[in-house]
């Protein structure tokens, strides 16, 4: 949580050098990493927006309102998120619609490589399980060969899951994230209704409880 899983800071430990080296990294990508592989006319906006970025963790990623502070077209803060991407500087999951579900089907969710830099606790800690989460699926795809996608869900009505696992379309996991654990979400009891199959877990920071559901169970459900 504190110190990424970047390899200098995480057995640094410590928050000045961690601070120090997140800075270096973003310069790094930025200026460096990117106009090796992109001719980049705005390199300081782009900058702008990498800082804005770790405002957004979490929700539903809205262009327009990015494009409209940094005064630039739509289409260049699209171009410019897809670099992002190609240089591992941040990564985005996009929204799972299963039938007979009214889904938001456009907005994708966007995270950050360094989490560091993500000053609430709950983005954070989201942050964190995302980064976890994608690299297992990377590893079931290329070790595996596996057809695995990580996703997340939420309808016009605002339930919303963090995270959905699927493996060749069929949901397997349903993951939700909370900085304290005092009762199970009500998006997530919803959703493992809809597939009572999946294994659906609740995941926090700081709680202390631990409940255990057989699969097959749907009462408490």
């Amino acid at each position: 949580m504190n110190y990424s899983g970047f390899p200098e800071p995480f057995l640094t430990r410590d928050e000045r050098e961690c601070r120090r080296w997140s800075m270096d990294y973003r310069t790094r990508l930025i200026y460096e990493d990117l106009n090796s592989l992109e001719n980049v006319r705005d390199v300081a906006l782009l900058e702008q927006l990498a800082l804005r970025l770790p405002d957004v963790v979490g929700s539903p990623l809205s262009v327009n309102a990015l494009r409209e502070d940094l005064q630039v077209s739509h289409q260049t803060v699209t171009r410019w998120l897809e670099m992002f991407e190609h240089i591992f500087l941040s990564f985005r999951l996009y929204p799972f619609a299963p039938p007979r579900i009214r889904a938001v089907k456009k907005e994708p969710k966007l995270y950050l490589y360094d989490w560091t830099r993500i000053v609430d606790p709950g983005a954070r800690f989201e942050n964190l399980i995302s980064f976890h989460l994608l690299k297992r699926v990377h590893f079931q795809q290329d070790y595996n060969g596996l057809d695995v996608e990580l996703r997340y869900f939420r309808d016009v009505n605002r339930n919303e899951v963090d995270f959905v696992v699927l493996q060749d379309g069929t949901v397997k996991q349903l993951i939700e994230c909370k900085v304290r654990s005092r009762e199970v979400s009500p998006a997530l009891r919803m959703l493992k209704k809809r597939f009572p199959q999946a294994e659906a877990i609740q995941v926090s920071l700081l709680g202390q409880e631990e409940y255990s559901v057989p699969r097959i169970s749907e009462l408490l459900w």
